[in-house]
Protein backbone atom coordinates (compact mmCIF):
# COMPACT_ATOMS: atom_id res chain seq x y z
CA UNK A 1 0.00 0.00 0.00
CA UNK A 2 2.50 2.49 1.02
CA UNK A 3 4.57 1.97 -2.50
CA UNK A 4 0.98 2.46 -4.00
CA UNK A 5 0.81 5.98 -2.52
CA UNK A 6 4.66 6.91 -4.01
CA UNK A 7 3.69 6.20 -6.87
CA UNK A 8 0.62 8.13 -6.90
CA UNK A 9 2.24 11.30 -5.64
CA UNK A 10 5.25 10.86 -7.75
CA UNK A 11 4.05 9.60 -10.82
CA UNK A 12 0.91 12.44 -10.60
CA UNK A 13 3.14 15.39 -9.24
CA UNK A 14 5.36 14.40 -12.81
CA UNK A 15 2.49 14.17 -15.38
CA UNK A 16 0.95 17.41 -13.59
CA UNK A 17 4.49 18.97 -13.85
CA UNK A 18 4.74 18.14 -17.56
CA UNK A 19 0.98 19.19 -18.60
CA UNK A 20 2.13 22.68 -16.88
CA UNK A 21 4.93 22.96 -18.77
CA UNK A 22 2.69 22.37 -21.77
CA UNK A 23 0.25 24.77 -20.54
CA UNK A 24 -2.17 22.20 -19.84
CA UNK A 25 -4.60 21.78 -16.54
CA UNK A 26 -2.91 19.62 -14.12
CA UNK A 27 -5.85 17.61 -13.71
CA UNK A 28 -5.16 15.98 -16.95
CA UNK A 29 -1.65 14.68 -16.22
CA UNK A 30 -3.13 13.29 -12.58
CA UNK A 31 -5.78 11.66 -15.08
CA UNK A 32 -3.18 9.93 -17.36
CA UNK A 33 -0.56 8.97 -14.49
CA UNK A 34 -4.19 7.22 -12.94
CA UNK A 35 -5.77 5.36 -15.71
CA UNK A 36 -1.98 4.21 -16.15
CA UNK A 37 -1.23 2.98 -12.88
CA UNK A 38 -4.88 1.65 -12.76
CA UNK A 39 -6.00 -2.00 -12.78
CA UNK A 40 -7.10 -1.51 -16.59
CA UNK A 41 -3.45 -0.71 -17.55
CA UNK A 42 0.02 -1.60 -16.09
CA UNK A 43 -2.37 -2.81 -12.32
CA UNK A 44 0.64 -1.14 -10.51
CA UNK A 45 -2.18 0.01 -7.45
CA UNK A 46 -2.43 -2.02 -4.83
CA UNK A 47 -5.67 -3.62 -3.93
CA UNK A 48 -6.02 -2.36 -0.66
CA UNK A 49 -5.57 1.60 -2.26
CA UNK A 50 -8.53 0.83 -4.65
CA UNK A 51 -10.59 -1.12 -2.02
CA UNK A 52 -10.84 2.51 -0.26
CA UNK A 53 -10.01 4.31 -3.52
CA UNK A 54 -13.90 5.96 -2.69
CA UNK A 55 -13.30 7.03 0.33
CA UNK A 56 -10.03 8.59 -0.27
CA UNK A 57 -11.60 10.42 -3.04
CA UNK A 58 -14.17 11.69 -0.89
CA UNK A 59 -11.56 12.63 1.77
CA UNK A 60 -9.98 14.49 -1.02
CA UNK A 61 -13.29 16.51 -1.86
CA UNK A 62 -14.16 17.14 1.90
CA UNK A 63 -10.96 19.28 1.81
CA UNK A 64 -11.38 21.06 -1.00
CA UNK A 65 -15.16 22.41 0.46
CA UNK A 66 -13.84 23.10 3.77
CA UNK A 67 -11.48 25.76 1.91
CA UNK A 68 -14.11 26.82 -0.42
CA UNK A 69 -16.59 27.12 2.19
CA UNK A 70 -14.23 29.24 4.65
CA UNK A 71 -13.87 31.52 1.39
CA UNK A 72 -17.47 31.68 0.77
CA UNK A 73 -19.69 35.32 1.72
CA UNK A 74 -23.22 34.55 2.63
CA UNK A 75 -24.25 37.78 1.47
CA UNK A 76 -22.35 37.14 -1.85
CA UNK A 77 -24.87 33.56 -1.96
CA UNK A 78 -28.40 35.71 -1.19
CA UNK A 79 -27.00 37.69 -4.42
CA UNK A 80 -27.18 34.60 -6.52
CA UNK A 81 -30.15 32.54 -4.59
CA UNK A 82 -32.48 31.85 -7.53
CA UNK A 83 -30.13 30.80 -10.51
CA UNK A 84 -28.28 29.04 -8.15
CA UNK A 85 -31.40 26.67 -7.68
CA UNK A 86 -31.84 26.31 -11.46
CA UNK A 87 -28.31 25.32 -11.91
CA UNK A 88 -28.59 22.56 -9.43
CA UNK A 89 -31.21 20.97 -11.45
CA UNK A 90 -32.21 22.39 -14.90
CA UNK A 91 -28.59 22.01 -16.92
CA UNK A 92 -29.03 18.10 -15.50
CA UNK A 93 -32.45 17.80 -16.84
CA UNK A 94 -31.72 19.23 -20.51
CA UNK A 95 -28.82 16.67 -20.79
CA UNK A 96 -30.81 13.60 -20.19
CA UNK A 97 -33.40 15.46 -22.25
CA UNK A 98 -30.86 15.20 -24.67
CA UNK A 99 -30.30 11.30 -24.11
CA UNK A 100 -33.66 10.36 -24.08
CA UNK A 101 -34.34 12.18 -27.38
CA UNK A 102 -31.56 11.11 -28.96
CA UNK A 103 -29.60 8.09 -27.60
CA UNK A 104 -32.65 5.56 -29.19
CA UNK A 105 -31.52 6.30 -32.65
CA UNK A 106 -28.11 7.37 -32.20
CA UNK A 107 -26.88 3.87 -30.30
CA UNK A 108 -29.81 2.07 -30.71
CA UNK A 109 -31.10 1.71 -26.79
CA UNK A 110 -34.33 2.34 -24.85
CA UNK A 111 -35.74 5.56 -23.68
CA UNK A 112 -35.77 4.02 -20.27
CA UNK A 113 -31.95 2.71 -20.81
CA UNK A 114 -31.15 6.32 -22.54
CA UNK A 115 -32.74 8.24 -19.28
CA UNK A 116 -30.28 5.79 -17.19
CA UNK A 117 -27.48 6.71 -19.48
CA UNK A 118 -28.33 10.63 -19.06
CA UNK A 119 -28.38 10.84 -15.37
CA UNK A 120 -25.41 9.02 -15.15
CA UNK A 121 -23.79 11.77 -17.65
CA UNK A 122 -25.67 14.51 -16.39
CA UNK A 123 -23.72 15.11 -13.32
CA UNK A 124 -21.07 18.18 -13.21
CA UNK A 125 -17.63 17.31 -11.71
CA UNK A 126 -17.84 19.16 -8.37
CA UNK A 127 -14.14 17.51 -8.05
CA UNK A 128 -12.93 19.80 -11.44
CA UNK A 129 -15.22 22.75 -10.73
CA UNK A 130 -14.74 23.76 -7.26
CA UNK A 131 -11.36 23.86 -6.42
CA UNK A 132 -11.24 26.41 -9.77
CA UNK A 133 -13.93 28.74 -8.26
CA UNK A 134 -11.99 28.94 -4.65
CA UNK A 135 -8.81 29.81 -6.95
CA UNK A 136 -11.53 32.27 -8.79
CA UNK A 137 -12.68 34.00 -5.16
CA UNK A 138 -8.90 33.77 -3.88
CA UNK A 139 -8.11 36.20 -6.99
CA UNK A 140 -11.15 38.35 -6.77
CA UNK A 141 -12.03 37.00 -10.42
CA UNK A 142 -15.87 37.63 -11.23
CA UNK A 143 -16.51 38.09 -7.40
CA UNK A 144 -18.00 41.25 -7.24
CA UNK A 145 -21.09 39.85 -9.26
CA UNK A 146 -20.83 36.39 -7.78
CA UNK A 147 -19.75 34.09 -10.29
CA UNK A 148 -17.69 31.24 -8.38
CA UNK A 149 -20.49 31.48 -5.70
CA UNK A 150 -23.18 30.70 -8.20
CA UNK A 151 -21.28 28.01 -10.08
CA UNK A 152 -19.93 26.41 -6.69
CA UNK A 153 -23.57 26.27 -5.01
CA UNK A 154 -25.29 24.85 -8.25
CA UNK A 155 -22.33 22.58 -8.56
CA UNK A 156 -22.45 21.07 -4.91
CA UNK A 157 -26.56 20.47 -5.27
CA UNK A 158 -27.05 19.14 -8.78
CA UNK A 159 -24.88 15.48 -7.84
CA UNK A 160 -27.70 15.17 -5.11
CA UNK A 161 -30.29 15.92 -7.86
CA UNK A 162 -28.46 13.40 -10.93
CA UNK A 163 -27.84 10.85 -8.20
CA UNK A 164 -31.91 10.55 -7.18
CA UNK A 165 -32.71 10.79 -10.71
CA UNK A 166 -30.01 7.93 -11.49
CA UNK A 167 -31.82 5.53 -9.18
CA UNK A 168 -35.03 5.87 -9.75
CA UNK A 169 -34.40 5.33 -13.70
CA UNK A 170 -32.42 2.34 -12.94
CA UNK A 171 -35.21 0.69 -11.23
CA UNK A 172 -37.81 1.28 -13.60
CA UNK A 173 -35.37 -0.32 -16.35
CA UNK A 174 -35.14 -3.15 -13.87
CA UNK A 175 -38.89 -3.66 -14.18
CA UNK A 176 -39.64 -1.26 -11.18
CA UNK A 177 -41.59 2.23 -10.70
CA UNK A 178 -40.07 5.32 -9.80
CA UNK A 179 -40.41 6.14 -5.71
CA UNK A 180 -42.13 9.98 -5.54
CA UNK A 181 -40.37 9.54 -1.72
CA UNK A 182 -37.00 9.95 -3.47
CA UNK A 183 -37.91 13.01 -5.51
CA UNK A 184 -39.46 14.59 -2.13
CA UNK A 185 -36.40 13.66 -0.46
CA UNK A 186 -34.47 16.09 -2.82
CA UNK A 187 -34.86 19.29 -1.05
CA UNK A 188 -35.27 17.56 2.31
CA UNK A 189 -31.55 16.38 1.89
CA UNK A 190 -30.11 19.93 1.05
CA UNK A 191 -31.88 21.63 3.68
CA UNK A 192 -31.15 19.23 6.66
CA UNK A 193 -27.16 19.12 5.09
CA UNK A 194 -27.11 23.03 5.68
CA UNK A 195 -29.00 22.74 9.06
CA UNK A 196 -27.20 20.09 10.21
CA UNK A 197 -23.43 21.61 9.03
CA UNK A 198 -24.52 24.93 10.23
CA UNK A 199 -25.30 23.55 13.72
CA UNK A 200 -21.97 22.00 14.23
CA UNK A 201 -20.07 25.31 12.53
CA UNK A 202 -21.66 27.31 15.16
CA UNK A 203 -20.99 24.84 18.25
CA UNK A 204 -17.48 24.55 16.90
CA UNK A 205 -17.28 28.18 16.86
CA UNK A 206 -18.19 28.28 20.06
CA UNK A 207 -16.02 25.82 21.13
CA UNK A 208 -13.03 27.85 19.93
CA UNK A 209 -14.14 31.04 21.31
CA UNK A 210 -14.90 29.93 24.72
CA UNK A 211 -11.66 28.17 24.69
CA UNK A 212 -9.50 31.41 23.79
CA UNK A 213 -11.90 32.92 26.69
CA UNK A 214 -10.53 30.55 29.59
CA UNK A 215 -6.67 31.13 27.66
CA UNK A 216 -6.36 27.29 26.24
CA UNK A 217 -5.13 28.49 22.78
CA UNK A 218 -6.06 26.06 20.42
CA UNK A 219 -3.10 26.08 17.52
CA UNK A 220 -4.82 26.32 13.90
CA UNK A 221 -3.01 23.16 13.03
CA UNK A 222 -5.43 21.28 15.78
CA UNK A 223 -8.30 23.22 14.77
CA UNK A 224 -7.68 21.86 11.60
CA UNK A 225 -7.71 18.13 12.58
CA UNK A 226 -11.03 19.10 14.80
CA UNK A 227 -12.51 20.44 11.63
CA UNK A 228 -11.39 17.79 9.49
CA UNK A 229 -12.43 14.71 12.57
CA UNK A 230 -16.35 16.70 12.32
CA UNK A 231 -16.16 16.97 8.78
CA UNK A 232 -16.08 12.96 8.60
CA UNK A 233 -19.08 12.52 11.38
CA UNK A 234 -20.88 14.92 8.97
CA UNK A 235 -20.37 12.72 5.86
CA UNK A 236 -20.67 9.40 7.74
CA UNK A 237 -24.44 10.79 9.13
CA UNK A 238 -25.57 10.73 5.19
CA UNK A 239 -24.41 6.83 5.58
CA UNK A 240 -25.88 5.97 9.19
CA UNK A 241 -29.41 7.90 7.94
CA UNK A 242 -29.97 6.70 4.26
CA UNK A 243 -32.68 4.72 5.15
CA UNK A 244 -34.30 7.04 7.45
CA UNK A 245 -34.49 10.17 6.19
CA UNK A 246 -31.76 11.71 3.35
CA UNK A 247 -29.05 14.36 4.84
CA UNK A 248 -26.43 15.55 2.49
CA UNK A 249 -23.08 14.92 4.10
CA UNK A 250 -21.19 17.38 1.82
CA UNK A 251 -23.63 20.15 1.61
CA UNK A 252 -23.03 19.71 5.55
CA UNK A 253 -19.59 20.21 5.24
CA UNK A 254 -20.12 23.02 2.94
CA UNK A 255 -22.70 24.18 5.80
CA UNK A 256 -20.00 23.86 8.90
CA UNK A 257 -17.40 25.86 7.14
CA UNK A 258 -19.71 29.05 6.10
CA UNK A 259 -20.72 28.58 9.83
CA UNK A 260 -17.38 28.68 11.33
CA UNK A 261 -16.36 31.61 8.99
CA UNK A 262 -19.44 33.28 10.61
CA UNK A 263 -18.42 32.46 14.00
CA UNK A 264 -14.69 33.49 14.27
CA UNK A 265 -12.50 35.86 13.58
CA UNK A 266 -11.25 36.50 10.09
CA UNK A 267 -8.02 35.87 10.98
CA UNK A 268 -8.92 32.45 12.01
CA UNK A 269 -10.93 31.79 9.31
CA UNK A 270 -8.26 32.96 6.63
CA UNK A 271 -5.24 30.61 8.41
CA UNK A 272 -7.44 27.96 8.38
CA UNK A 273 -8.46 28.12 4.60
CA UNK A 274 -4.95 28.81 3.65
CA UNK A 275 -4.05 25.41 6.16
CA UNK A 276 -6.92 23.44 3.44
CA UNK A 277 -5.11 24.82 0.76
CA UNK A 278 -1.91 23.54 1.28
CA UNK A 279 -3.66 20.33 2.38
CA UNK A 280 -5.50 20.08 -1.18
CA UNK A 281 -1.47 19.78 -3.21
CA UNK A 282 -1.89 16.53 -1.59
CA UNK A 283 -5.20 15.82 -1.61
CA UNK A 284 -5.71 17.00 -5.11
CA UNK A 285 -3.32 14.37 -6.55
CA UNK A 286 -4.77 11.55 -4.47
CA UNK A 287 -8.30 12.35 -5.93
CA UNK A 288 -7.61 12.70 -9.21
CA UNK A 289 -5.49 10.25 -10.04
CA UNK A 290 -7.92 7.62 -8.24
CA UNK A 291 -10.45 9.23 -10.54
CA UNK A 292 -7.96 7.97 -13.86
CA UNK A 293 -7.49 4.42 -12.21
CA UNK A 294 -11.63 3.67 -12.04
CA UNK A 295 -11.60 4.38 -15.71
CA UNK A 296 -11.57 1.21 -17.45
CA UNK A 297 -9.92 2.88 -20.58
CA UNK A 298 -10.46 -0.59 -22.76
CA UNK A 299 -14.62 0.41 -23.09
CA UNK A 300 -13.43 3.65 -25.10
CA UNK A 301 -12.65 1.28 -27.98
CA UNK A 302 -16.15 -0.32 -28.25
CA UNK A 303 -17.64 2.95 -27.82
CA UNK A 304 -17.16 4.46 -31.14
CA UNK A 305 -17.37 7.43 -33.07
CA UNK A 306 -21.46 7.77 -32.44
CA UNK A 307 -21.21 7.52 -28.62
CA UNK A 308 -18.84 10.52 -29.27
CA UNK A 309 -21.93 12.16 -30.95
CA UNK A 310 -23.62 11.80 -28.47
CA UNK A 311 -22.09 13.43 -25.48
CA UNK A 312 -21.40 16.29 -27.81
CA UNK A 313 -25.41 16.88 -28.15
CA UNK A 314 -25.71 16.45 -24.85
CA UNK A 315 -23.73 19.00 -24.37
CA UNK A 316 -25.48 21.60 -26.27
CA UNK A 317 -28.12 20.97 -24.75
CA UNK A 318 -26.60 20.88 -21.17
CA UNK A 319 -25.04 24.85 -22.77
CA UNK A 320 -28.92 25.37 -23.24
CA UNK A 321 -29.80 24.55 -19.70
CA UNK A 322 -26.80 26.89 -18.24
CA UNK A 323 -28.22 29.47 -20.96
CA UNK A 324 -31.73 29.90 -19.22
CA UNK A 325 -30.50 29.57 -16.05
CA UNK A 326 -29.05 33.21 -16.06
CA UNK A 327 -31.23 34.74 -18.20
CA UNK A 328 -33.00 37.72 -16.01
CA UNK A 329 -29.72 38.05 -13.87
CA UNK A 330 -26.87 40.89 -14.39
CA UNK A 331 -24.52 38.79 -15.80
CA UNK A 332 -23.22 40.23 -19.09
CA UNK A 333 -22.69 37.95 -22.38
CA UNK A 334 -19.06 36.93 -21.75
CA UNK A 335 -20.09 36.04 -17.81
CA UNK A 336 -23.10 33.67 -18.99
CA UNK A 337 -20.43 32.22 -21.64
CA UNK A 338 -18.01 31.61 -18.51
CA UNK A 339 -20.69 29.91 -16.87
CA UNK A 340 -21.96 27.63 -19.49
CA UNK A 341 -17.80 26.22 -20.02
CA UNK A 342 -17.72 25.88 -15.79
CA UNK A 343 -20.78 23.41 -16.26
CA UNK A 344 -18.71 21.24 -18.78
CA UNK A 345 -16.57 18.66 -17.18
CA UNK A 346 -17.59 15.53 -15.77
CA UNK A 347 -15.46 13.07 -13.68
CA UNK A 348 -16.34 12.22 -9.76
CA UNK A 349 -19.95 10.87 -10.18
CA UNK A 350 -19.39 9.22 -13.77
CA UNK A 351 -16.43 7.21 -11.79
CA UNK A 352 -18.07 6.48 -9.38
CA UNK A 353 -21.61 5.41 -10.66
CA UNK A 354 -20.72 4.97 -14.36
CA UNK A 355 -20.08 0.74 -13.68
CA UNK A 356 -23.36 0.28 -11.72
CA UNK A 357 -26.15 -0.14 -14.32
CA UNK A 358 -23.04 -2.96 -16.26
CA UNK A 359 -23.39 -4.60 -12.13
CA UNK A 360 -27.16 -4.32 -12.35
CA UNK A 361 -27.17 -6.55 -15.18
CA UNK A 362 -28.69 -3.95 -17.42
CA UNK A 363 -28.63 -4.83 -21.01
CA UNK A 364 -27.29 -0.78 -21.86
CA UNK A 365 -24.84 -1.23 -18.85
CA UNK A 366 -21.80 -2.09 -21.29
CA UNK A 367 -22.45 0.91 -23.06
CA UNK A 368 -23.09 3.26 -20.30
CA UNK A 369 -20.07 2.09 -18.76
CA UNK A 370 -18.36 3.64 -22.28
CA UNK A 371 -19.83 6.34 -22.53
CA UNK A 372 -19.13 7.22 -19.13
CA UNK A 373 -15.30 6.93 -19.39
CA UNK A 374 -15.66 8.60 -22.99
CA UNK A 375 -17.35 11.34 -21.20
CA UNK A 376 -14.98 11.68 -18.58
CA UNK A 377 -11.55 11.46 -20.74
CA UNK A 378 -13.92 14.52 -23.39
CA UNK A 379 -15.45 16.94 -21.02
CA UNK A 380 -12.91 16.81 -17.84
CA UNK A 381 -10.01 18.23 -19.77
CA UNK A 382 -12.22 19.90 -22.01
CA UNK A 383 -13.76 21.92 -19.18
CA UNK A 384 -10.64 22.47 -16.83
CA UNK A 385 -8.93 23.96 -19.82
CA UNK A 386 -11.70 26.23 -20.81
CA UNK A 387 -11.83 27.72 -17.43
CA UNK A 388 -8.42 28.01 -17.10
CA UNK A 389 -7.95 29.62 -20.30
CA UNK A 390 -10.95 32.39 -20.47
CA UNK A 391 -11.30 33.12 -16.69
CA UNK A 392 -9.26 36.26 -16.95
CA UNK A 393 -11.00 37.01 -20.63
CA UNK A 394 -14.32 36.41 -19.50
CA UNK A 395 -14.34 37.51 -16.16
CA UNK A 396 -13.63 40.64 -13.74
CA UNK A 397 -11.15 41.40 -11.75
CA UNK A 398 -12.16 43.07 -7.95
CA UNK A 399 -9.56 45.28 -7.64
CA UNK A 400 -9.14 45.10 -3.74
CA UNK A 401 -7.85 41.54 -3.95
CA UNK A 402 -4.71 40.62 -4.72
CA UNK A 403 -3.52 37.38 -6.56
CA UNK A 404 -2.11 35.04 -4.85
CA UNK A 405 0.07 32.23 -6.51
CA UNK A 406 -0.64 29.48 -3.87
CA UNK A 407 -3.49 27.45 -5.99
CA UNK A 408 -2.12 26.64 -9.32
CA UNK A 409 -4.15 24.32 -11.76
Amino acid sequence: MIASLAYIFLLGLAFAAVCTKLKLPRIIGMLAAGIILGPYALNMLDTSVLAVSADLRKIALIIILLKAGLSLNLSDLKKVGRPAVMMSFVPACFEILAYMLFAPYILGITKIEAAVMGAVMSAVSPAVVIPRMSMLMDNGYGTKKSIPQLIMAGASCDDIFVIVLFSAFTGMAQGGTANVYDFIGIPISIILGVVLGSAAGICMGMFFENANKRGRYIRNSMKVIIVLGISFILVSVETWTENIIPISGLLAVVGMACALKIKCVPSVTKRLSEKFGKLWIAAEVILFVLVGAAVDIRYTMGAGIAAVGMILTALIFRCIGVFICVIGTELNRKERLFCIISYLPKATVQAAIGAVPLAMGLPCGKLVLSVSVLGILITAPLGAIGIDMTYEKLLDKSESLQKHDDYEF
